[in-house]
């Protein structure tokens, strides 16, 4: 059995603070990803898709509802909803008071409860928040029934046992039974197992700022003898968020064009930057953003000679430099501006 699995989509996030041209482009893009989740369902042959919460940032825009339920039906397959943080379950919300497609359950409840997907032999678990805070559904939980599968999805923590998210711990995993927990909530993806379990979490499908940082993607699990998980891109534009000296950055960004976003820190001790002279020469890159954090270059051999520690330790190496032949000169010269970084208070970047 394939199941996809995705959380956190956001549809409708505003994209507040950004250059209208920007946040209109993010807003078309996201909205282009639950078609895009439609598709590689497809396009793997998954029996079942899992979405672990945070499908709206808030109350969602009806372009963005439409497009979901859209792509839900169209995928094909059986498709769970746990209701997370930012979208809980309410009278008045979405997941309430709109028709979704025939193949689509919500779990509503705060606590878990199961559905059998008889043509898979597999069981399906879960639970919804009701607020923003939520307490930890798994605590306690043990699967249950005679089916092949057993899987749960959740929007749950699993890197904070004091979370007010749904709060998920190891023992809580390894004792529940399942083959597979899906969750949601941590904007970046990781995975554990814990006695037969996997656990999985695949971040975002789409950034949204540099906190969401690129690749951004979904999951798409086998269930066989041993349970894997294989993360396939999605094709969203990225957020990178790098920290190059000058002379390194045409290492660090793409040679052709690019939707993604890039904030780029220039470090090192290097002559004082022109920024915009440097942008226009990535002219192909339109969300490029460049920060100066370079320092000035100090004199290496200041206080050569002179009566202190620092004096004897450079005049050492400059004794040593000028005997020296010119693959030595070039290492001693390094550990000269390593150490002058240093008592500087810089932050040494090593090559």
């Amino acid at each position: 059995m394939k199941i996809l699995h995705t959380a956190d989509l956001h549809l409708g996030t505003p994209f507040a603070g950004r250059p209208p041209e920007q946040a209109e482009f993010l807003r078309q893009e996201l909205r282009k990803v639950p078609e895009k989740l439609a598709r590689l369902c497809r396009e793997q042959e998954c029996d079942l898709m899992l979405l672990a919460g945070d499908l709206f940032d808030a109350e969602p825009d009806m372009d963005s509802l439409t497009l979901l339920q859209s792509a839900l039906e169209e995928a094909g397959v059986p498709v769970f909803i746990s209701p997370g943080n930012h979208d809980p379950f309410a009278s008045h919300s979405v997941y309430a008071r709109e028709k979704w497609p025939g193949n689509v359950y919500i779990f509503t409840r705060p606590k878990m409860e199961a559905v059998t997907v008889e043509e898979l032999d597999c069981r399906v678990y879960g639970a919804g928040y009701r607020s923003m805070d939520c307490r930890g559904l798994l605590e306690g939980f043990i699967a249950s029934g005679e089916e092949k599968y057993h899987v749960a999805v959740l929007h749950g923590d699993p890197t904070n046992a004091a979370s007010p998210c749904c709060p998920i711990t190891r023992q809580q995993v390894q004792d529940s039974g399942l083959h597979y927990l899906a969750l949601g909530h941590i904007h970046k993806g990781g995975s554990f197992t814990a006695g037969e379990t996997l656990c999985a979490w695949p971040g975002c499908p789409m950034g949204r700022g540099f906190d969401d940082a690129a690749p951004n993607g979904a999951l798409v699990v086998t269930l066989e003898e041993q349970v894997q998980s294989q993360f396939i891109p999605l094709g969203t534009p990225g957020f990178y968020d790098l920290e190059v000296s000058p002379s390194a950055l045409s290492k660090v960004l793409p040679a052709g064009e690019s939707r993604d976003f890039y904030r780029v820190t220039l470090t090192g001790q290097a002559p004082k930057p022109d920024l915009e002279a440097l942008a226009r020469q990535y002219h192909w890159l339109p969300h490029l953003q460049l920060r100066d954090h370079t320092t000035a270059e100090t004199e290496l051999w200041q206080g050569v000679g002179a009566d202190t520690l620092e004096g004897v330790y450079f005049r050492i190496l400059r004794d040593a430099l000028d005997r020296a032949d010119p693959q030595t000169q070039a290492t001693i010269t390094l550990a000269a501006k390593i150490s002058r970084q240093i008592l500087d208070g810089q932050e040494v970047v090593l090559p």
